[in-house]
């Protein structure tokens, strides 16, 4: 499993509006049979300011391909880059450990 962390500050668009869009992307990876279950994505918004943080995890390097090859997720990606004023960063991260 391969984790990364996408962090941005909100730029761009209202955040309502940015909130459907990370609903509608999680539905269509909901929605795909070959992605379902083997990618995982969560969103969180820090609370007193515009800062966010998705964590996205991928079962292997297939899946990864597979999301990539996906119009939603290139969509998704565009979308993203303007809400953060093309300024953000992907790290992967490591899991050490957590709760069942």
């Amino acid at each position: 499993m391969k984790h990364f962390m996408i962090r941005y500050e909100f730029k761009n668009g209202t955040t309502e509006e940015w909130h459907r869009e990370i609903g509608r992307f999680i539905r269509a990876i909901d929605a795909d049979a070959e992605l379902k279950g083997r990618i995982g994505y969560r969103c969180l918004k820090h609370r007193d300011d515009g800062s966010y943080l998705h964590f996205a995890s991928v079962a292997d390097d297939a899946a990864q391909k597979t999301l990539q090859s996906r119009d939603f997720f290139k969509h998704y990606q565009e979308v993203t880059r303007k809400v953060a004023g093309g300024e953000m960063t992907v790290t992967p991260v490591e899991v050490i450990d957590q709760t069942g």
